[in-house]
């Protein structure tokens, strides 16, 4: 038998141990050796490799919401284009800075190489539109019109355009309905700029690099709800491009619509009407100049008396805001903004200052009666006024006997308000005011909302003025220098009129105060300002903030946030003073100055009130003023260097009335032809698939105009009332 050692092991299995030992630990060794090599020796080195891999982002643009009349009409929605982008990014890195790649395109594009060049360089203070003012990486769009075939050869012969795509887009569509501009109130869209993107970086909104965003208008006012949220994809990907997997998606949200209170149907009347009314100025003498009316601009808004909403609101000149969907080129460009243009950019209902002339005397006259005077009270209306050896005559120089308030708003006769506000100048210490003067004139025009803006839901408003006291320090603060250096005692015209600004400059004069009394002088409105007046007065006082949106409704619309009127104030007047307005405006209407515009109104049932305007302007034609309303609605329009109130305005605004109620020449109403006789109370449904069933709006053909009948040949009209 063999002896087996007390250990139970054999010097073989040891041996076996001891190599499985050295083994382990051979391994750990190299284990350890290649940990350090990775991370010590050459960590760098890999480090860097393994910042190739890294999140990729695909993002698919959101729907942008649809801007609706208020009836569901679309006057902004989207439509697919072909649409051909370059990357600048893909150009800057080819020798040519992508000159000969884009040369191609120009040609394949039916373009002129110096047009596509434009849309890509980078805008920045020393270059010129047309230029690229969004993010430079992202796709820059070259057209928006691209045909199927030259998207083809663009896809097919990709080799010869680098950077450059041809894909389907959608892009926004300003429809104009029935041949509805409303350009001004719509606004437009451009791209978003990296200043932009870095501002809202950390907001609820933060915007992608393909965004378009609302520059003016209602594409402004309501951008972030109309746009949506853009749907994101992250992919992982390494530093070879491949996708080595999907971090986060995120869908695409579609903008809401926004509802309107615009009326399609009106807007294009309002449209038609201003312009029409503008030809026919240009067509008639002015005496004062020796030269036809010019009537380069006009602007009419058609307001809701009991909500502020607006009906309608044109300006003119217009523009087509199509012009800036995928890149406004240079032409353009220099047709909207260039010296010879005459602004069509801007909106004249919102941002056009004037004096308003007689629409004003609202004012004055209610200014009077809180200051003391009797509203039925006798008031001389002579055919002059004198004021320290100036004269200021009435329109037409007629006088009108000893007449009442509401007969000077009738008649509008001037001198009767010449001495009203005289007299209280007198009260308030003249030439040396008492140390807190009353001021009733100029503190009524405040509370009546002037100086100020009225809230429109529009972006880039403005606040006319009031030339008060403070208004006149102000001035002649910023202006003394100017009127010191250039006065001399004695002097021409000029130079003497200096030489008194620059001493007393900051007084508020006699002629000041008279002139101010009846819309002149510096005093500035916009018809905005006097929509939101005369509706006031219709509505029994309410200062409304006057609305274009009426409610937002999500894509599917399920969700419907209506956007309630708001009011800033009260007129302030009495019921009564109110009402007696009230009456002499109807009396405009009916005998007064406006009413050879009214001939055959059906008063009885729907009744009118007016008030004429003719406003002088130094250097100019006079400024066509027509300010009225119905129980329903308030229309005022203006037409620059026009003419008189009646003249200009008058038959403009009597044809959007007729259209609005379906109204004949002799004043019969056919409320099967009539756009709006009452106020639209309903908002448009919205099906949840996003469709609408909206109406069908043919473009307005007007029948042939006829000029209403002479005042002498209305019952009850003045055989020659002053048309003002």
């Amino acid at each position: 038998m063999t002896n087996i050692p007390e250990t139970g092991r054999t010097p073989r299995v040891q041996i076996r141990l001891i190599v499985i030992q050295i083994l382990v630990l051979s391994l750990l060794l190299t284990l350890g050796g290649r940990l350090w090599y990775l991370q010590i020796r050459n960590g760098d080195e890999y480090a860097k490799e393994a910042s190739g891999n890294h999140v990729q982002q695909v993002v698919q643009p959101a729907v942008r919401g649809s801007i609706l009349d208020s009836r569901g009409v679309p006057i902004a929605d989207n439509e697919t284009r072909l649409v051909v982008s370059a990357s600048r990014t893909d150009l800057m890195k080819m020798k040519d800075d992508g000159k000969a790649v884009l040369g191609r395109l120009a040609e394949v594009l039916d373009m002129e190489p110096k047009d596509v060049d434009g849309k890509v360089r980078l805008c920045d203070s020393k270059t010129p539109q047309p230029c690229w003012n969004g993010s430079p990486y992202q796709p820059i769009p070259i057209t928006d019109e691209a045909t199927p075939k030259q998207a083809l050869q663009i896809r097919e012969r990709s080799e010869d355009f680098p950077g450059i795509t041809a894909e389907p887009t959608a892009v926004r569509r300003y429809a104009a309905p029935g041949k509805s501009n409303t350009a001004q109130v719509l606004g437009y869209l451009s791209p978003v700029t990296d200043g932009e993107i870095k501002k809202a970086e950390h907001t609820d909104s933060p915007f992608l690099r393909s965004d378009q965003v609302g520059r003016s208008g209602l594409e402004r006012t309501y951008d972030a709800q109309l746009r949506g949220k853009a749907g994101v994809t992250r992919y992982e990907v390494d530093n070879l491009g491949r996708v080595i997997g999907k971090a986060k998606d995120d869908k695409a949200e579609s903008g809401a619509n926004v509802v309107t209170s615009i009326d399609a149907r009106v807007q294009a009347l309002s449209e038609y009407w201003l312009n029409d009314a503008m030809k026919k100025a240009r067509q008639e003498f002015d005496k004062n100049t020796n030269e036809n009316y010019k009537a380069d601009a006009g602007a009419v808004v058609v307001m809701e008396n009991k909500t502020g909403r607006i009906v309608s609101m044109a300006s003119n000149p217009a523009y087509d805001p199509n012009a800036w969907v995928g890149g406004i080129s240079g032409k353009d460009y220099t047709r909207l903004t260039g010296k010879k243009s005459n602004y069509p950019l801007l909106n004249r209902a919102i941002q056009g200052q004037a004096a308003p002339g007689s629409i004003f005397k609202v004012i004055p006259t209610t200014a009077a009666v809180n200051a003391g005077y009797d509203f039925d009270g006798r008031y001389p209306c002579p055919s002059s006024y004198n004021v320290g050896g100036q004269t200021f005559k009435n329109f037409e120089s007629k006088g009108h006997g000893s007449i009442t308030l509401g007969q000077a708003l009738e008649v509008s006769c001037d001198t009767v308000f010449y001495k009203l506000s005289h007299d209280q100048w007198i009260k308030d210490g003249g030439n040396k005011p008492k140390k807190d003067p009353k001021d009733w004139f100029y503190k009524t025009a405040h509370q009546f909302g002037l100086g100020k803006e009225t809230g429109i839901d529009l972006p880039n408003e403005v606040t006319g003025r009031v030339p008060d006291r403070q208004w006149k320090k102000d001035y002649w603060k910023a202006n003394k220098d100017g009127w010191c250096k250039q006065g001399k005692k004695g002097g021409d015209y000029t130079q003497q009129i200096a030489y008194e600004n620059c001493l007393e400059g900051m007084k508020m004069r006699a002629g000041d105060s008279v002139n101010y009394s009846i819309g002149q002088g510096d005093t500035l409105v916009t018809p905005i300002q006097m929509a939101s007046i005369y509706s006031a007065i219709a509505n029994g006082g309410t200062l409304y903030n006057p609305t274009v949106g009426k409610a937002i409704i999500s894509a599917d619309g399920k969700q419907v946030q209506e956007l309630k009127p708001k009011s800033h104030g009260k007129l302030p007047m009495t019921k009564e003073t109110r009402d007696k307005v009230d009456g002499a405006l109807a009396d405009v209407a009916t005998k007064g100055t406006a009413a050879w515009r009214f001939g055959g109104w059906p008063q009885d049932k729907i009744p009118m009130h007016a008030k004429t305007g003719t406003a002088e302007v130094y250097g100019k034609q006079t400024t066509s003023w027509f300010a009225t309303y119905t129980k329903d609605y308030s229309i005022v329009m203006t037409i620059s260097q026009g003419g008189t109130g009646s003249g200009a305005s008058g038959p403009a605004v009597r044809k959007i009335y007729d259209g609005i109620y379906g109204l004949d020449e002799d004043g019969k109403q056919n409320l099967k032809k009539a756009l709006l006789p009452e106020p639209q109370k309903n908002l448009p449904k919205i099906e949840s698939d996003g469709s609408i069933d909206s109406p069908k709006i043919k473009p307005y053909k007007p029948e042939a105009p006829k000029e209403p009948k002479e005042p002498q040949e209305l019952a009850g009209a003045p055989a020659a009332g002053r048309r003002d």
